[in-house]
């Protein structure tokens, strides 16, 4: 069986650390392992309009800041597909079909859909196209026959009742859908970075960020604004590693030769945790480490956006193919949905032929 990748964002905003080690960073180094024969990579518009129809030109905008993003970390649109959702309307089509099989109380047990509801203040008014996004995201899934999706432990719920989706159909209408795996980051602390305020979530709207397109400057006063201990108030104090957020991204970001390089009076990521644990080593330091290591990952990035942004026509050019090839890939598991189904009338000759013949008796 062919090893096939499906996976994508939600343009409201430019991407941040969060995505580039949750999601960005592992896409590339899979996008070059060799190992897969198909990755398609969605922006998905669509399903972001489900919580922003009234304001479509956020998610309009942001399509090309996702896509800069997605170029500037490496992802190549020779070795995968990078496409717009809302362009490859079989999606839609496969949803309304799904809708039929998952009930309105499975989709209400879903954990994913109740922390987004809540998240969003929806409990009194959701709106259907977002209480049905698992079915959507199902649709996105299997329309491209993906058995391989990689997510945060968060939306491992979304892709069981996307596999439940697929027995259900496979059942009813025959073996026809591929039944995906979930693909968690290998780092656990990549799962979920926090934000810079020691939140639990990077968001837009609280101001906690450090996006991708940041500046040097930008980068550097937020990592220097970090939250850490707020009992460490002195160097000599004993500090806290567990909900620190510095000591957070340098579990996800710190590398053994970044000691070597650029702090070579500690051996390790745990030498330096226990001297901030026992005392005597300040927060500036710590942050001025981080700052050094983050500024060394995402200085290529910033390098190859300033590029790409003096290219704009071409990046729409290279996403209207990908959206082409997406779109007649889509359209052939379409075609077998139907068929399966037995609503493909116009070519099933064998139907045409019975009812031509039972008519022709009379």
């Amino acid at each position: 069986m062919s090893k096939i990748i499906l996976t994508g964002d939600r343009p409201t905003g430019r991407l941040h650390v969060g995505h580039y080690v949750g999601s960005l960073k592992r896409r590339v180094e899979l996008q070059n392992s060799g190992e897969f024969d198909k990755i398609f990579i969605m922006i998905a518009d669509a399903q972001a309009l489900t919580d922003n129809a009234d304001n479509p030109e956020k998610v309009r905008e942001n399509i090309i800041e996702v896509a800069l993003d997605y170029l500037s970390c490496g992802l190549d649109p020779e070795k995968c597909t990078i496409f717009i959702q809302s362009m490859v309307p079989e999606l839609t089509e496969l949803s309304f079909y799904y809708m039929n099989l998952v009930t309105v109380s499975r989709l209400q047990r879903n954990p994913t859909v109740k922390a987004e509801i809540q998240m969003r203040n929806f409990e009194t008014s959701i709106p259907v196209g977002f209480f049905t996004y698992p079915i959507s995201q199902a649709a996105d899934i299997t329309a491209f026959k993906a058995n391989c999706v990689p997510v945060g432990e968060d939306q491992l719920p979304m892709i069981e009742q996307c596999r439940e989706i697929v027995r259900r159909f496979n059942f009813t209408y025959g073996d026809t859908l591929v039944e995906p795996e979930a693909m968690i980051p290998e780092n656990e602390v990549c799962c979920r970075l926090p934000g810079t305020d020691g939140k639990a979530k990077m968001s837009k709207s609280l101001g906690n960020c450090i996006y991708l397109s940041d500046s040097e400057e930008e980068v550097r006063n937020k990592i220097m604004s970090m939250f850490t201990d707020p009992n460490h108030l002195k160097v000599t104090d004993p500090g806290c590693i567990e909900g620190n957020a510095v000591f957070t991204y340098l579990d996800a970001f710190c590398r053994p030769e970044h000691f070597e390089k650029y702090l070579p009076e500690y051996p390790n990521l745990d030498e330096l945790k226990a001297h901030y644990q026992r005392g005597g080593l300040g927060d500036v330091k710590v942050k001025r480490f981080l700052n050094a290591i983050m500024q060394e990952e995402l200085a290529p990035i910033r390098e190859r956006r300033a590029q790409l942004e003096k290219q704009i026509p071409e990046i729409f050019e290279m996403l209207r193919k990908g959206s082409e090839v997406a779109q007649a890939e889509a359209a052939k598991t379409l075609s077998e949905v139907k068929a399966s189904m037995k609503i493909n009338y116009f070519d099933d000759m064998e139907l045409i032929n019975a009812m031509a013949a039972k008519y022709a008796e009379k």
